[in-house]
């Protein structure tokens, strides 16, 4: 019963979302060449409304565990689900997030993505590309909006707490600026890859703030502690202490 429950929820849901998701994709294509201000209010109407269906067809509850200025810094989120993508245009005004370079070749969507301001991550793409990813970063932080970045690099079942990938040793030490590292359970109710979601709560634990400088062993324990802070006990043998051991 919870489960047909739930399938049928999960049913509505991707109807609602699916249908939102391709309004808000054509609004924001259509007021590219308008406004940039309305591209980026449809992208935050689309966030809105997956919050409110997530709570009303899901029965999903979302808490905040302290602060998450809207400032220029790096955030650096867990990622177990899809949920915590959609949310930042929630969680932020105007959040310059870290996107694999494959999802800007969605039609509609990729053209949306790119000016709303997305910034491409091309993992294959050599010197160049990572010149540009962090031109691009640079300049966000220069017009006061926050980066926000998958350090772990794909969605990871929750309880897993992997090493982060590379990247982010080269984008924290060539920005020169703090970051905020932000534990989510989303996986539970939210789980990736799986088209029925169930009703509870998710919740994101944002951790003590690592300034800018550090050793990159110890900045990257830190961070990895941090938004490993959320697992389950039986799993903390994958993770680290924030201060390396």
């Amino acid at each position: 019963m919870r489960y047909t429950v739930a399938l049928f929820r999960s049913v509505l849901f991707w109807l609602l979302f699916v249908l939102m998701s391709s309004i808000s994709s054509i609004g924001a294509v259509i007021s590219l060449p308008i406004s940039h201000h309305a591209t980026i209010w449809f992208v935050r109407i689309w966030a809105q409304f997956h919050r409110l269906i997530c709570r009303f067809v899901l029965g999903q509850k979302i808490v905040v565990e302290g602060e998450m200025p809207d400032s220029p810094v790096l955030y650096v989120f867990k990622h177990e689900s899809a949920f915590e993508t959609i949310e930042q245009p929630m969680l932020f005004k105007h959040p310059a997030v870290f996107a694999k370079e494959e999802l800007f070749s969605i039609p509609v969507w990729g053209q949306a993505a790119h000016f709303y301001g997305l910034i491409p991550v091309d993992r294959d793409g050599g010197g160049k590309a990572m010149r540009a990813m962090l031109g691009a970063a640079k300049a966000a932080l220069a017009n006061g909006r926050p980066l926000v970045l998958f350090a772990e690099g794909t969605r990871v079942p929750h309880g897993q707490a992997p090493p982060l990938r590379s990247g982010f040793a080269g984008v924290y030490r060539l920005l020169g600026v703090p970051v905020i590292p932000v534990a989510v359970d989303s996986g539970v109710a939210y789980p990736p890859r799986k088209w029925v979601k169930w009703p509870g709560t998710i919740t994101y634990k944002i951790g003590e703030t690592i300034p800018a400088g550090l050793p990159r062993d110890k900045a990257e324990a830190r961070v990895r502690a941090a938004i490993n802070a959320l697992n389950p006990p039986e799993s903390s043998e994958g993770a680290v202490s924030p201060d390396g051991a």
